[in-house]
């Protein structure tokens, strides 16, 4: 889950006319000076050179804290916006580049159950970057004492460790778009929630950052899955089963779950395609979930703000989900206990 926070500031003095500016202003009032012309040109210059050493992520953050620094009338605003929206959209026409010996790694779970392992594999330094937080570490550990009081540790500790890669999926996606966010608070009995101290600059960014969750969750099920039909131990089918349930539900698109952000970006017909797509897979699984999840995409499609532009990004994104988690709904989940 997804929340977002706004950047506080603190009081100036123009340094060029001594006028004290109030918070609420980037540029003085009296000789519009803006306040933080230095550091614009340093961001600037850093977000030129990123963009010639082909490293789109790091020109987008260098840029995305420009705009923090910009009047929203200014001229320049306009411009950095401009920009931002370029790269961003450049993210999309092919794999991300990212800098030599960046953790970020590209890409998305694939569907087969050897490439769901390889695919936690091959991001095992960015999960493990994650856990040097304190904080995303120890609300980890609290989630996990409460779990285990209810299903036991080994189901427990599987259950928090879905849930992280989950978020880490998020954290992965707001580094490609160069999006300021604080790391991963785990909340018993919730999941967890990253806050953002950006916000996406479209409906297409934004369907990126939410549904990049699912689809790493997704990761994590089919490698417990794979874990599963190796060894046969019935708690790595319960872990699978568990992931599928709550990635699945976390594609509602109601609030500020997963699902919303990603049909932010779906042109109307879309929307009703992506309802075809989860009344099929009702049809071919009878998951109770789906009756939810079919409703509230249905309520979208007639009556929610439809995106003007489609996005089949987002739309293949969401029906590939739709159709494995529900699948994957099906696997035997045996009971578990402390």
């Amino acid at each position: 889950m997804i929340d977002a926070e706004a950047p506080g500031r603190v009081p100036f003095v123009c340094a060029q006319c001594g006028t004290q500016i109030a918070p609420a202003f980037l540029a003085c009032p009296s000789c519009q000076r803006l306040f933080h012309a230095d550091e614009l040109k340093r961001l600037a210059a850093t977000a030129q050179r990123a963009e010639q050493a082909g490293d789109p992520s790091g020109a987008l953050t260098a840029w995305r804290q420009a705009l923090d620094l910009l009047p929203t009338d200014a001229t320049q605003h306009k411009v950095v916006a401009v920009r931002i929206a370029a790269l961003s959209r450049s993210l999309d026409g092919g794999p991300a580049t990212v800098k030599q010996g960046s953790p970020w790694g590209k890409g998305a779970a694939g569907v087969g159950a050897l490439g769901a392992l390889v695919f936690v594999l091959t991001k095992a330094k960015l999960l493990l970057f994650g856990l040097t937080k304190a904080g995303t570490l120890l609300s980890m550990l609290l989630s996990a004492g409460v779990y285990w009081t209810i299903w036991g540790w080994k189901f427990a500790f599987g259950v928090v460790l879905s849930i992280y890669v989950h978020e880490m999926g998020h954290v992965q996606a707001l580094q490609r778009y160069g999006i300021k966010a604080t790391a991963p608070m785990f909340i018993p009995g919730i999941g967890a929630v990253i806050r953002l101290k950006q916000y996406p600059a479209e409906p297409r960014e934004d369907a990126r950052v939410g549904l990049a969750g699912p689809l790493w969750g997704l990761g994590a099920a089919l490698a417990a899955y794979t874990m599963y039909r190796a060894t046969g131990i019935g708690v790595w089918g319960a872990i699978a089963h568990f992931g599928a349930w709550v990635n699945l539900f976390n594609l509602v698109p109601v609030w500020q779950l997963d699902g919303a952000r990603g049909f932010r970006s779906l042109a109307r017909y879309q929307r009703w395609m992506a309802v075809a797509v989860i009344a099929v897979m009702w049809v071919a699984t009878s998951e109770g979930l789906l009756v939810l999840l079919g409703c509230a995409a249905a309520a979208a499609a007639a009556f929610g703000r439809a995106a003007e532009e489609p996005d089949h990004i987002a739309l293949a994104h969401y029906a590939l989900l739709v159709g494995v988690l529900s699948l994957m709904t099906r696997i035997a989940a045996p009971a578990t206990g402390p």
